[in-house]
């Protein structure tokens, strides 16, 4: 069940994590990776392909008052977005790093959708509820997610490189 189907729950922005199609991690291995990080977070709705290979799961992180739904995309689509994207990250960072890895990501194949959504809760004080969104986990589960695949993470509405 995607997090769009849960109504305690908003969806907030999605981000990328781009990659070559051979470096897609194992269920088992990604569930090992975050469950070393505590009880920070629950996985749900865990799905492999025939080969184990993570399809997606659920990061529920209610701490930081938020979920995470994280799908596995690859193929043709994939190569036609990220270059695309590169062509996008042109303008926004023209250091040597930078230019290597916009060229690199025109090479690759394959991503996780990581999409961020904050849990819903209702304040009688607005100004209580401001800033109850914690970025913990998005930026974990990111970090978590190019380590294991060797990959670039990027936040497409900011046209940024994480």
């Amino acid at each position: 069940m995607s997090m769009f189907e849960n109504d305690q729950y908003c969806w907030r922005e999605t981000y990328f994590v781009l990659f070559e199609a051979g470096r897609r991690p194992k269920l088992d291995a990604l569930k090992q990776h975050l469950e070393k990080l505590g009880n920070h977070f629950t996985l749900t709705n865990l799905t492999a392909d025939e080969t184990g290979g993570v399809e997606s799961l659920t990061v529920l992180a209610p701490d930081d008052f938020a979920a995470l739904d994280v799908c596995y995309v690859e193929g043709d689509e994939v190569v036609e977005q990220a270059v695309a994207l590169a062509d996008e990250l042109e303008t926004t960072d023209d250091t040597d790093d930078a230019r290597a890895r916009r060229q690199r990501i025109r090479q690759l194949n394959a991503r996780f959708d990581v999409l961020h959504f904050e849990q819903v809760v209702d304040f009688e004080d607005e100004d209580e509820a401001e800033g109850m969104l914690d970025p913990t986990a998005l930026l974990v589960v990111l970090d978590a997610l190019a380590k294991l695949t060797d990959g670039i993470p990027v936040d497409p509405q900011a046209g940024t490189m994480l």
